[in-house]
């Protein structure tokens, strides 16, 4: 069987949706290939950035993004020398309607993305259907071909496909690119503790201590906790037993030392290899990626999301009009790479940077604090907070909603 449309978009995460709302918010006919049945997949980024909240109120869909459920922190701080905090970013100084990141489940954000995507005759969300491969007519990338969850097969014809499913992309494989990665020290381990009710929150509070580093994030009802361990060793981990994985999370993180009896499995705990690599070409002729597709990110700094979500606004913004127009050429699929590069690279130099004195260190056991001359920087200077605030909850080049997206609606500013 064979279909037609303007844009197929690979991958109905945070990049995909809300490029295929903002394109068919221009008139642009898309669908949005999604291979599983419905977003609900744990662990996966939940962090919405001020830059991505204020993308939401243009879009006129600022109310409905701040009546999920969520939780908020205001600062990010590193626990110091006798009990000391050291603040490393403060989002309460940033100039925002929504100073702060929000915690929401990443399918709460996506089912209010595809829900506002609906309202569009021009969009089409396929959930349950896996793209296999690509269709090529003349040298030129034509369309996908893909599975259904029945094992049916089929084929899409589109003037455009933009990969946007992530590090493993089926895109940008089947189609002939290959990132340049970047050595990475740590791989990341995800699961839950309880949340009591007299727990303070507002804070992201890293914690180090003799070879351990782990990530406190508050979430709504519970703590989701990021354990940083050196790459490749999750074998291990695993062979070690569920017991000697608890006293890990006791030695970085004894004030939880009574509730790691809710670690039940080493099930529960799932593990991230973490990858840092960048395409040098984003596009062949008639395919795109954008996001993780195109550059993996760190979870350090949280920002993969932001930066995937602005890829998607700068992509919509520079192809609606030769979407319109029915042609899409190799020289406007380059000019989203020239305008998403440069951030891009700045944010993995940061990342690279935060590796190599900090992440690196910390599991080596060299290290149980962020080094003492940006501490002290920080503690001295508290303007400093801001700039790292900025470039964790804003970045180096955020994108605005385009004018044939933007809808009236009330946001929930929040101070």
């Amino acid at each position: 069987m064979t279909e037609n449309t303007t844009c197929a978009i690979v991958g109905g995460g945070p990049a995909g949706m809300v490029l295929g709302l903002l394109l068919a918010r221009a008139g642009v006919e898309v669908t949005v290939l999604e291979k599983h049945g419905d977003f609900l997949r744990d662990f996966r980024g939940d962090t919405v950035h001020p830059s991505t909240m204020l993308l939401l109120d243009e879009l006129g869909l600022g109310e409905r993004f701040a009546a999920l459920p969520q939780s908020r922190f205001h600062e990010a701080a590193f626990p110091g020398e006798g009990g000391s905090r050291v603040v490393v970013a403060d989002f309460r100084r940033l100039k925002t309607p929504h100073p702060y990141v929000a915690m929401v489940p990443q399918w709460d954000l996506l089912n209010l993305l595809a829900e506002a995507g609906r309202a569009e005759p021009c969009f089409h969300l396929r959930m349950d259907t896996e793209v296999t491969d690509l269709v090529r007519d003349s040298g030129r990338v034509a369309g996908v071909r893909y599975r259904g969850a029945d094992g049916t097969a089929g084929e899409l014809r589109a003037e455009l496909v933009v990969g946007c499913d992530g590090r493993w992309s089926v895109v940008r494989r089947q189609a002939g690119l290959r990132p340049r990665e970047y050595p990475v020290p740590m791989d990341t381990w995800w699961f839950r503790l309880p949340r009591e009710r007299d727990d303070q929150a507002g804070a992201l509070m890293p914690s180090m201590h003799k070879g351990h580093f782990a990530v406190v994030i508050p979430r709504h009802g519970y703590f989701q906790i990021a354990y940083l361990a050196p790459k490749g060793v999750d074998a291990r981990v695993r062979a070690e037993g569920l017991e000697a994985f608890r006293e890990r999370i006791r030695t970085v993180l004894p004030q939880f030392a009574d509730r790691v009896g809710a670690i039940r499995s080493l099930d529960d705990v799932k593990h991230l290899d973490v990858r840092l690599n960048r395409l040098r070409r984003w596009h062949v002729d008639g395919a795109l990626c954008v996001g993780d597709a195109a550059h993996a990110m760190s979870p350090v700094g949280g920002v993969g999301i932001n930066l995937a979500v602005q890829d998607a606004v700068a992509a919509a913004r520079l192809l609606a009009g030769p979407l319109r127009r029915g042609r899409v050429t190799a020289g406007d699929l380059a000019k989203v790479r020239r305008r998403r590069l440069l951030p891009t690279v700045l944010v993995q130099a940061l990342q690279r940077f935060m590796h190599r004195v900090l992440v690196r260190p910390t599991i080596e056991g060299r290290r149980d604090g962020p080094p003492r001359a940006a501490a002290a920087v920080l503690n001295r200077i508290p303007g400093s907070r801001a700039v790292t605030a900025y470039l964790i909850g804003i970045g180096f080049l955020p994108e605005r909603a385009p004018d044939f997206a933007r809808r009236p609606g009330t946001s929930a500013v929040s101070t």
